[in-house]
C-alpha cells in the first residue's frame, strides 16, 4: 500500500506557526513554575528558621546565580500569566474566528511578555 503522506523527520526543518510556539512556551513556563515554586518554598522555609539564617539567605540572594533563578521564575510567571489570559479569552469564544485572529493574539502575547520580562530584567539586574 503506497501512501502519499509527507514524511519529514528532520525536526530542524519543520516550520511551526507562532501559535504553536506560544502554546509550547506556555506549557514549558508551567513546568518551570512548578519547580520554581518548590525551590522558592524551600527558600521561604529557610528564611523563617532564625534571624541568622534569614541574614545569610539575604546575602546569598545577591549572587548572580540566585538573581538569574529569581529572574527565570518571574519571567516564566509573567509569560505563563499572559498566555493564560489569552487562553481564558479564547475560552469565551473571542479570537477563535480564524487562524489569523489566533495568530494576532499570539503576537500580542509575545509582545506583552517581552515588555514584562524586560521590565522584570531591569528591576532585578539594574535596581
Amino acid at each position: 500500500m503506497k501512501t502519499k503522506r509527507p514524511v519529514n523527520l528532520d525536526i530542524g526543518s519543520i516550520k511551526l506557526p507562532i501559535t504553536s510556539y506560544v502554546s509550547i512556551l506556555h506549557r514549558a513556563s508551567g513546568v518551570v513554575l512548578f519547580f520554581a515554586v518548590a525551590l522558592l518554598l524551600c527558600v521561604f522555609d529557610a528564611s523563617l528558621e532564625s534571624e541568622q539564617s534569614f541574614e545569610s539567605l539575604k546575602d546569598s540572594l545577591t549572587s548572580p546565580v540566585a538573581q538569574f533563578f529569581i529572574w527565570a521564575a518571574l519571567a516564566a510567571l509573567a509569560y505563563h500569566f499572559v498566555a493564560g489570559i489569552r487562553h481564558l479569552i479564547m475560552d469565551f469564544g473571542i479570537g477563535e474566528d480564524s487562524f489569523e485572529s489566533g495568530r494576532n493574539s499570539a503576537r500580542v502575547v509575545v509582545i506583552i511578555a517581552i515588555i514584562l520580562i524586560a521590565s522584570i530584567s531591569g528591576w532585578i539586574f539594574l535596581w
